[in-house]
């Protein structure tokens, strides 16, 4: 009895066929599944059978997340997807925003219509740049009824809700409505801008704008303020638990001549100690300052005080390399009294570390010099 070797029957055309239009259809839906899940709460448009991360805020402001190539086309907005639809809905009346510092792209996908204004992720601009994006942004849609601003940043939520906020105030929406415009239609949970510092920023924006009665003067009066220096004497953290000590470091937004971007750059390292150990503070809420106080009770000052200008940044460690906290971000001009007060809710990034040694009474606490002058100016008559 011998044995049958039969060949397989090969596969025809139309099985190839069907077997790749399988694995592609099967490509697609994971694609923008990934996509989807990426893009968590942020709204989404099914645009000519694209389903892109973008939102229009108004008719004429477009959000969106960072238009990628190569391995993050995967999971974010494909840049020749982007292109097309933007082409597709307005050829020659779109300008782009691009707001990335850690990421840039070949302009001439966009026709050459694109403008940088970088700034750190979940950070702060300095406020002449709002000024320079708002005018900039008015501009180009003055120019034609036709014309619409996209802006984006990475996600397309926290750095682009700062600033596309800020343009709505420009207009003359008030900054709180603005925030809450932004985060009704950019995302389905309503959070848009949620870090407190760039939340504190669109109202500093707000407090420098002056706008005139009349049809003659369709645009606000822009008064940044002039620098102003601040001496910062002490840091206190009210209510601290399971920490011995914590790592500061303070830095200042310092512009580079020729470029938009200002790096943060570091002026002071310092320590805030643990004080009020002795038996009658034990079950009260301890605190931390930047000074200690000395074995015969004086207090003895680690660091000497320093003096700071405009936008400040201000970083909290568990370690002196690493283990960040929380942090916050303020303009020097906008300091009212000698305390600046922030309690948890308006520190940035406080993730479960930082919550953890945040008591129920937690405040932070910084002490300055008195003021040599009021840095927000009004404008006078003859400025408009």
């Amino acid at each position: 009895m011998g044995l049958k070797f039969s060949k397989k029957e090969s596969k025809t055309s139309e099985d190839l066929g069907l077997s790749f239009m399988q694995s592609q259809l099967v490509n697609c839906l994971w694609r923008n599944y990934l996509r989807n899940w990426w893009s968590k709460q942020r709204r989404r448009m099914l645009v000519a059978g694209y389903d892109l991360d973008m939102t229009y805020i108004t008719d004429r402001v477009l959000a969106m997340s960072f238009p990628a190539e190569r391995v993050r086309a995967m999971y974010r907005n494909p840049m020749w997807q982007v292109k097309s639809v933007l082409d597709m809905r307005h050829q020659g009346y779109y300008k782009v925003y691009n707001l990335c510092i850690e990421e840039d792209y070949d302009e001439s996908h966009f026709h050459g219509r694109v403008e940088r204004y970088p700034f750190d992720d979940n950070h702060v601009p300095p406020l002449a740049m709002i000024k320079e994006f708002c005018e900039d942004v008015h501009s180009w849609l003055s120019s034609d009824p036709k014309n619409i601003a996209v802006v984006h940043c990475m996600a397309g939520k926290g750095r682009t809700g700062l600033m596309v906020s800020s343009y709505l105030v420009y207009t003359g929406m008030p900054a709180e409505k603005a925030l809450q415009v932004y985060a009704e239609r950019r995302t389905t949970n309503n959070e848009g801008v949620s870090i407190a510092s760039q939340r504190r920023y669109v109202a500093y924006w707000e407090k420098v704008l002056s706008f005139a009665q009349g049809a003659d003067h369709p645009s606000p009066y822009v008064y940044l303020p002039k620098p102003c220096s601040r001496e910062l004497q002490h840091i206190r953290l009210y209510d601290t638990v399971n920490i011995d000590q914590i790592f500061v470091v303070v830095s200042e937004l310092q512009p580079i001549p020729g470029q938009r971007y200002c790096p943060p750059t570091e002026v002071a390292k310092s320590c805030c100690r643990r004080i009020g150990t002795d038996q009658e503070r034990c079950n009260k809420p301890r605190y931390y300052y930047s000074f200690v106080e000395s074995e015969e009770g004086k207090k003895e000052v680690v660091e000497p005080h320093l003096q700071l200008t405009g936008d400040v940044r201000i970083i909290f460690y568990q370690k002196l390399i690493g283990s960040r906290l929380f942090y916050v971000c303020f303009n020097t001009a906008f300091i009212t009294s000698s305390l600046l007060q922030f309690t948890i809710r308006d520190l940035d990034k406080v993730g479960k570390r930082g919550r953890s040694i945040c008591g129920p009474s937690f405040c932070l606490e910084l002490f300055f010099g008195p003021s040599n002058g009021n840095c927000l100016m009004p404008p006078s008559d003859d400025d408009y």
